[in-house]
């Protein structure tokens, strides 16, 4: 019988998800938020404060530009898109601690975390489906 147990714990440490990802940025804690996805793709909008590595550039760029005692979370489209898992297998290659954002910028957007694109930082309304929408207090 498989051990669901090992599994389970395998998984999370492997994965992350956008409200963990946010979580963690806003915490301050050590964690470097890669987008893999094309530049037209990061062009159209991106996770505020993401660095942008493709995820066939990652072996070229990352050991000079992505400290090594960092989590690394990729994340590229959605969850039909494979690049975040491409992009966390390069990471791995390299040695870093690396997630994949399960969900990917789409749930990012969807659950109303801040995007950022040329025009500057925006939050979009948060679907109902995949989030919950909180009143936000300005600090």
């Amino acid at each position: 019988m498989m051990d669901r147990a090992a599994y389970y714990a395998t998984k999370l440490a492997a994965e992350t998800d956008a409200s963990d990802a946010y979580a963690a940025q806003q915490r301050g804690e050590r964690v470097v938020i890669v987008d893999v996805r094309s530049d037209e793709a990061w062009a159209q909008g991106r996770v505020a404060g993401a660095v942008h590595m493709h995820y066939s550039e990652i072996a070229a760029r990352a050991p000079q530009e992505v400290a090594k005692d960092a989590t690394v979370i990729v994340y590229c489209w959605s969850p039909g898109c494979n690049a975040g898992a491409k992009g966390a297998s390069e990471f791995a290659a390299l040695g870093y601690d690396v997630k994949e954002m399960i969900g990917g910028f789409e749930y990012w957007v969807r659950e109303g975390y801040p995007v950022e694109d040329a025009d500057g930082v925006h939050r979009r309304p948060v679907d109902p489906l995949t989030g919950v929408a909180r009143i936000r207090t300005r600090a």
